[in-house]
C-alpha cells in the first residue's frame, strides 16, 4: 500500500512573532527582577541602540517627542518594543519595521490612550521619516494620549 505525503501549511505564529513573545517574557521577568520602581529608560534607549537604521533614527525621534510632551509616561519595553505607560499600561509604542519585516515603522497607541474622537480614530501611524510638521503633530497626539 502506497501512502502519500500531506505538507500541512502552518497557520500559527510567525517566527516574528514567537521572538516578541519570547523578547515579552525577557522584559517582564527583568522587571519583576527590577521591582516595579525601576527606572527602565536605560533598557529602552539600549534597545534603540541596538536598532538598525531607519528604525534608529526614527526610534530616537519618538523617543525625544513623547519625553517632551508627556514626562510623566514611563519609557520601558514591551514586546521588544519602547514603549511609554501610564500606570502601568501601555499608552503607546513604537513597532520598527525591521521588527517584523515590514515596509514600514508603526507609531502606535493602545485603549489606555486618550485619543477618542466620535466613533472611529485612528490608532497607529505607519512612519518612513519625520518631518517637522509629524513631529509637532506626533507631540499634540502623545500628549493628548497621556492626558
Amino acid at each position: 500500500m502506497a501512502t502519500t505525503k500531506t505538507t500541512a501549511k502552518h497557520t500559527g505564529f510567525s517566527e516574528e512573532e514567537i521572538a516578541a513573545m519570547k523578547e515579552h517574557a525577557q522584559d517582564l521577568k527583568r522587571a519583576a527582577r527590577r521591582g516595579a520602581k525601576a527606572d527602565t529608560e536605560p533598557d529602552v534607549l539600549a534597545k534603540i541602540a541596538e536598532m538598525a537604521e531607519p528604525d534608529r533614527t526614527l526610534a530616537e525621534q519618538i523617543h525625544a517627542i513623547v519625553r517632551a510632551a508627556a514626562p510623566d509616561l514611563m519609557p520601558k519595553l514591551w514586546y521588544g518594543m519602547p514603549s511609554y505607560a501610564r500606570d502601568g499600561k501601555i499608552v503607546c509604542f513604537f513597532q520598527p519595521a525591521d521588527k517584523f519585516k515590514a515596509r514600514y515603522s508603526t507609531l502606535g497607541f493602545n485603549d489606555a490612550a486618550n485619543l477618542d474622537d466620535g466613533t472611529m480614530w485612528p490608532t497607529s501611524y505607519a512612519l518612513t521619516k519625520l518631518t517637522a510638521a509629524d513631529k509637532k503633530r506626533i507631540g499634540e497626539l502623545v500628549k493628548q494620549a497621556a492626558s
